[in-house]
């Protein structure tokens, strides 16, 4: 049993950190439909 709470532990902290070291650049919005799907494809030279 105290295996377990210490696996949620560490998994718990490394999702923290995973989070924090990213910032604002994670989309958790999932899949993305409509005008918001449209990328704008790169100028090629």
């Amino acid at each position: 049993m105290w295996k377990l709470a210490i696996g949620f532990v560490v998994f718990a902290a490394v999702s923290l950190l995973v989070i924090f070291k990213a910032g604002d650049s994670i989309d958790m919005g999932g899949e993305k439909h409509g005008a918001e799907a449209v990328t704008v494809p790169a100028e090629s030279k």
